[in-house]
C-alpha cells in the first residue's frame, strides 16, 4: 500500500472509496472543498459555502480549518465516528457519542482528497510546557489553592478545550488556564469564552487564569469579568534530570 493516496477534481464514488480507505485503515484523510458545515449538538451552528480544508485523524478527531486563524471553525474530539453519505452532494458525517453531537459537511465541490497512511510512535517531550504546567497541578492541587480538585485535562468543551477542570472545596466548578509565560487579553478572552460555555449548563463556574505574570491590560479585563489569577512559574528541569523533576522556581 502507498504512504500516500490522493485524488485532483475526485468524482463522488471516489470520494466515497477514499474516505472509506481512510476509515479502514485508520489513516490520515485530508479534504480541500468548497463546503457547508451543519453542527447539531449542545448547539447549533450553520456555516455558509467557502472554501476550507478538512482533516481528519486515525482517532476521529474530526477538524475544518478556514484560510485565517489557529484554531479550526468546527471540529470534533477523538472518539468520533467519521462516514460519508452519497446523497445528491457527498456529505462527511461525524458523530460524537456522549454527550450526542453531529458535524456535518456538504461538499459542494472537492478539489483535492488524500489519504496519508502515517507512522509515527514517538512523543512530544517538552520542558516548561503548559503540559508540565497541568501535571504539576494534579500531582500538586493545593498549589492553586487549598482544597482544589483537578478532575481533568484537556477537557473539550462546546468552544475549546479547558487546559485543567475540577472543582473547589466549595463544589465549584473551576476552570484553569493555563500560560507559561505572560499572559495577555487573549488569555483572559479564551478563559471568559471556556467559563461562559460551561455557565450554560453549570450554575457556580470559575475562572482562574495561571501564569508567571499578566500584562497590564490582562489584569484589568480580568477584574471587569470577574475572573481570577495565580502566578505560577512553568517547571524548569536540569538537562542532566533525564525528565525528573527538580524543584519549582
Amino acid at each position: 500500500m502507498p504512504k500516500v493516496e490522493l485524488k485532483i477534481n475526485p468524482s463522488p464514488e471516489e470520494i466515497k472509496l477514499l474516505v472509506d480507505s481512510a476509515v479502514s485503515s485508520e489513516a490520515i484523510l485530508t479534504i480541500f472543498a468548497r463546503c457547508r458545515v451543519h453542527y447539531d449538538g449542545r448547539a447549533k451552528s450553520e456555516l455558509g459555502p467557502g472554501d476550507r480544508v478538512i482533516l481528519v485523524k486515525p482517532d476521529g478527531s474530526f477538524l475544518i480549518h478556514q484560510r485565517e486563524k489557529r484554531e479550526p471553525v468546527n471540529w470534533q474530539p477523538p472518539g468520533s465516528v467519521v462516514r460519508l453519505e452519497l446523497l445528491e452532494k457527498p456529505v462527511l458525517v461525524s458523530v460524537r457519542r456522549k454527550p450526542r453531537e453531529t458535524l456535518e459537511v456538504e461538499l459542494e465541490e472537492v478539489y483535492l482528497i488524500t489519504v496519508f497512511h502515517a507512522e509515527d510512535y514517538e512523543e512530544l517531550a517538552l520542558t516548561g510546557s503548559e503540559a508540565e504546567m497541568a501535571e504539576l497541578i494534579f500531582e500538586n492541587p493545593e498549589l492553586i489553592e487549598p482544597g482544589f480538585r483537578p478532575l481533568h485535562r484537556e477537557k473539550p468543551i462546546r468552544h475549546g478545550i479547558v487546559d485543567v477542570l475540577g472543582v473547589d472545596k466549595e463544589g465549584n466548578i473551576v476552570v484553569l488556564e493555563l500560560k507559561r509565560r505572560r499572559a495577555d487579553l487573549h488569555a483572559v478572552s479564551q478563559l471568559k469564552r471556556y467559563v461562559e460555555t460551561l455557565r450554560e449548563e453549570h450554575k457556580n463556574v470559575r475562572g482562574i487564569l495561571v501564569a508567571p505574570s499578566l500584562t497590564s491590560g490582562a489584569k484589568k479585563l480580568l477584574e471587569k469579568e470577574g475572573l481570577e489569577f495565580k502566578k505560577l512559574e512553568p517547571p524548569k528541569r536540569d538537562r542532566k534530570s533525564r525528565g525528573r523533576q527538580l524543584r519549582l522556581f
